[in-house]
């Protein structure tokens, strides 16, 4: 089942976002038979139509074997639009704000990928970067955990991140990157209303040493439990919205 070159895109989520985008090319929308057209599906249904992709009916157990998730709808798309660096930098230029990036090092779980990802769209965050490898990619996993906030964000995957982050201060842009070291400042006396890239490392290893050290400074996020770190997609978001919190205060 499924067409070369596409991939299936599950959950009314996903499924909506990638249509509401519009950054894919979508082969067809397959619908299981007896799913009740209303609310989240109707809508998906009126995007279709508006985009004149074709709507298969099928029985549930063809989507079961996508994924048990689907809930009802799935989509046969082209793979997710990764963009260059040059893009991301233009961007916060054409919408008049300060830049602020979000760089992951080598993250690998697609959960945390996707959740990260979802709050880089919801905080304002003009570009993602990866690394091409030894980090997870936007697979529809991704999407789906993201609820489909990826398909709004610009995301670009580069051959060396530390070279990249040399870039990126070249451009103006200053580097924090999450790392609970003595030498880590708290992250809510700093000023993040610079333009900004948060570095966050990958889960269990933190930030890679080229990586740590291509960063202008170190952020940490104060503890008082008997565990010394947090989930990597938790970490990030918190500061995300301290970026968030400080720009719009």
């Amino acid at each position: 089942m499924g067409l070369p070159g596409y991939e299936h895109i599950y959950g009314r989520q996903a499924v909506r976002e990638v249509l509401r985008a519009g950054r894919r090319r979508v082969h067809r929308l397959l619908l299981a038979q007896g799913v009740r057209v209303k609310g989240g599906v109707e809508e998906i249904l009126r995007l279709a139509e508006r985009q004149a992709i074709p709507v298969q009916p099928v029985p549930r157990r063809e989507l079961d074997r996508i994924h048990p998730g689907h809930q009802g709808v799935a989509l046969e798309a082209t793979p997710y639009p990764y963009v260059d660096l040059d893009a991301i930098l233009r961007r916060p230029a054409q919408r008049g704000e300060v830049p602020l990036l979000l760089l992951l090092d080598c993250l690998q779980d697609p959960q945390n990928f996707g959740s990260l990802l979802r709050t880089a769209e919801a905080t304002g965050v003009h570009g993602v970067i990866i690394p091409q490898r030894h980090a997870v990619g936007v697979t529809p996993t991704v999407v789906n955990t993201s609820s489909g906030a990826v398909e709004h964000l610009l995301v670009a995957r580069v051959v060396n991140l530390a070279r990249t982050m040399a870039r990126l201060r070249e451009a103006g842009i200053w580097l924090a990157g999450l790392e609970n070291l003595p030498q880590a400042h708290d992250y809510t006396q700093v000023d993040l209303t610079v333009p900004l890239g948060v570095v966050v490392g990958s889960e269990g290893k933190g930030l890679r040493r080229l990586v740590r050290e291509r960063c202008d400074l170190l952020l940490r996020l104060p503890m008082r439990g008997r565990i010394n770190s947090l989930n990597a997609a938790v970490a990030g978001s918190i500061v995300l919205y301290e970026v968030l919190r400080q720009r719009e205060g």
